[in-house]
């Protein structure tokens, strides 16, 4: 532990020494407390981060626009143009690759959930399925039926490892969480939970917030933390050790993402791809999701309020739009390339600016819980390594299949719970129907087909298949082929088994 006239020191070279002025107020066990906090600062590169604003202002993209142009065709894959013999090749490989205990998903979850509006970490939220399953049960279930289908195709016994990073905030409750609820059926010891750090908040002036009198503000470093925390963490030797060479990475928040995608995992091996991403077509020309293309031949993503509405709405000879790659943070590396990047190119990334409301206490040591954003948080971004990529693939899938992002409160028009719920139970409906099954909505009335498909429509039928029971809408057909569903439905292992005896 540093001490307090290091401390002092180092503050005043970062032109922070304002973080000190409450020190006399303090008990011994707050100064001991707080001390302990300022020594685990990188005080050599406090000033530098402190900076950062003002070099995140100045390096704004110049002329961005004309050096944009899509991904060429050759080193893109979807679900919808690709045929159907080679989506079935990406499978194959794909899950040939899982069984041989080669691919582990990694979980981006450090996020603090602030639009959400909850104190607890996203992945702990039901979004109100009648199942009250949360977006952790779902997707530890997922993790076990791909093991489970790669084992029964190729007689294996397999481990798809989930490696979790979270943050301070994050780690606690959410290692509780799973433990109370037994892992959710997986090994505990194939559960890696690890930290990113923590970075002060700062204001207009890129001074420290204070959080209080002997704390500072504190924030996650962004997604883009990873790289930094998987070198803290020693968690590349845990994959190097397990033997996994191709990792699936997400966001926590996405109800619909397909854990350990073998058909994506396998386009990307088959392609010797180092790096790849899952995109969705954007919706309209202006929807605030970044834009996966190439700038001056090198991936990245181009964040939407970079990019001029002009270039925007470039479309097409067949009138579809030009940069409609949207991100939508699902990707693909080799451990290989997580490990250059760790060791050449993660002090590289840029950061960006989020204006955040940040609790604080003010210059004379009031409380304060502002009403606006009154805070900048630094934070990097995952997928500010392409450009480092020198083999860089995109795989376009459907929305209505793969993505819907829980961020907001209910009550917002997108991305809420209320979507996010209606996303996944109008996919499931969908399975059914095509299996074969006839719906019904909750007065009983019979549902045409189309009406399932909606996610928006509240009316539609309330049917939840368990991802123990179908990973991806297969094997449904002699379950439920000339059934008729009540809404609310729930196929779980339990109904399965019923079913398949009757």
């Amino acid at each position: 532990m540093l001490s307090l006239e290091q401390v002092r020191q180092g503050l005043a070279n970062a032109g922070q020494s304002h973080v000190l002025q409450f020190w006399p107020e303090l008990s011994e066990e707050e100064r001991d407390t707080f001390l302990k906090e300022l020594s685990q600062l990188d005080m050599d590169g406090l000033k530098y981060h402190c900076e950062g604003p003002e070099r995140a202002a100045s390096s704004w993209p110049d002329e961005l626009d004309e050096n944009m142009e899509p991904v060429p065709s050759e080193f893109i894959g979807s679900v919808k143009n690709s045929d159907r013999s080679a989506l079935a090749e990406w499978e194959n490989e794909g899950l040939m690759k899982i069984s041989e205990n080669r691919v582990g998903v990694l979980l981006l979850a450090g996020g603090q959930g602030t639009r959400l509006g909850v104190q607890y970490p996203k992945g702990m939220y039901n979004v109100g399925l009648p199942s009250g399953k949360t977006l952790y049960q779902i997707q530890a279930e997922r993790i076990l039926k791909i093991q489970e289908l790669s084992d029964r195709k190729h007689g294996s016994k397999c481990t798809v490892p989930w490696y979790i990073m979270t943050s301070e905030f994050t780690l606690a409750p959410t290692e509780k969480f799973f433990k109370e609820n037994n892992y959710f059926g997986l090994e505990s010891s194939n559960i890696v939970m690890f930290e990113q750090r923590m970075v002060p908040a700062l204001d207009s002036d890129q001074k420290i917030i204070m959080q209080d009198k002997g704390k500072l503000a504190m924030a996650p470093d962004g997604n883009g933390g990873l790289y930094q925390a998987l070198v803290d963490n020693e968690v590349l030797e845990d994959m190097k050790k397990r033997g996994v060479e191709y990792l699936h990475v997400y966001c926590v928040d996405n109800i619909l993402v397909k854990m350990a995608d073998p058909v994506f995992i396998g386009f990307c091996v088959s392609k010797g791809a180092d790096c790849g991403a899952k995109v969705v077509e954007k919706a309209y020309p202006a929807e605030p999701v970044g834009v996966v293309c190439r700038v001056r031949g090198v991936a990245q993503v181009v964040e939407y309020n970079e990019i001029r509405e002009i270039t925007a709405e470039r479309r097409g000879p067949g009138g579809e739009l030009m940069f409609s790659a949207g991100n939508i943070c699902n990707h693909f590396f080799t451990r290989a390339f997580l490990q250059e990047v760790a060791e050449k190119y993660k002090d590289q990334l840029k950061q960006h600016i989020a204006l955040k409301k940040v609790p604080c206490v003010d210059m004379c040591g009031n409380h304060v819980t502002p009403t606006r954003p009154n805070g900048i948080k630094l934070e990097k971004f995952v997928f500010d390594v392409f450009p480092f990529s020198r083999s860089f693939v995109v795989f376009e899938v459907l929305r209505e299949d793969e993505f819907s992002p829980l961020k907001n409160a209910d009550g917002a028009a997108t991305d809420s719970p209320t979507t996010a719920r209606n996303a996944l139970l109008a996919q499931h409906s969908r399975w059914a129907t095509a299996a074969g099954a006839t719906l019904l909505d909750e007065h009983g009335n019979l549902l045409p087909p189309t009406a399932s498909v909606s996610a928006g429509d509240n009316q539609a039928a309330r049917c939840e298949i368990s991802p123990l029971v179908s990973y991806f809408g297969e094997g449904l057909e002699k379950l439920l082929r000339g059934r008729t569903l009540p809404s609310p439905f729930i196929l779980d292992e339990k109904m399965a088994k019923e079913l398949q005896a009757q």
